[in-house]
């Protein structure tokens, strides 16, 4: 099974310490975000990204090793800010019935930004050609499967941590899934797929 330990490759060769370097690693990742948008991460080319960050090739290969190392970079910053959308929303649930509805929500959320940004959906459809970055999405939905369960756990404390942390896991997997496949077809047929799916993972999260 593919897990983080198969995600060895990292994101950046030299992490940026100093302020200039951090702003020169977010002038990269900006300018590789502009050229995903304009043409699609397979089309990436890493003398581009170079040329519209302003720096030379040299630099870049200073921090990001390939084109794939962009894409992880970008990928991560995504699901950081996947996860802090996911821990601010469920710390509103006050009870099960809240936090069925504060999941509602935060799919409609996640759905709503792959229909709005592009180069998230192009990023993310990229992911899934590559081994090492998919063992970065299944990390990823272990991780926000730690947040589902612990969340859940808060509103049941009798719950099976282990048996609730599974299902939490699966029901985070699939959701990135149905969000493959909601894009992928008409918009009534997406918006119908993503209502399904909340049904049935609220369903499975909430039985005792």
């Amino acid at each position: 099974m593919e897990d983080a330990s198969a995600a060895e490759t990292q994101t950046a060769r030299r992490l940026p310490v100093q302020q200039r370097s951090r702003e020169r690693v977010q002038r990269i990742l900006a300018a590789a975000t502009e050229l995903i948008a304009s043409q699609g991460s397979d089309g990436l080319r890493m003398s581009e990204v170079a040329e519209r960050a302003g720096i030379s090739i040299g630099s870049l290969y200073q921090y990001f090793a390939d084109r794939n190392a962009l894409v992880r970079a970008l990928a991560e910053r995504f699901q950081a800010e996947g996860r802090a959308c996911i821990e601010a929303g469920l710390s509103r649930a006050g009870d099960v019935a809240g936090f069925g509805d504060a999941f509602a929500e935060l799919i409609d959320t996640y759905y709503g930004l792959f229909l709005a940004e592009p180069v998230w959906r192009d990023i993310w459809t990229a992911m899934q050609a590559d081994r090492t970055l998919r063992a970065v999405e299944l990390a990823e939905s272990r991780l926000n499967g730690a947040l589902v369960a612990g969340a859940l756990l808060r509103l049941k404390p009798g719950a099976d941590p282990q048996d609730l942390g599974v299902r939490a896991f699966l029901v985070m997997q699939l959701g990135e899934a149905t969000m493959r496949l909601a894009v992928s077809v008409s918009r009534a047929e997406g918006d119908l797929l993503v209502e399904a799916y909340k049904r049935m993972a609220i369903t499975e999260l909430l039985v005792d």
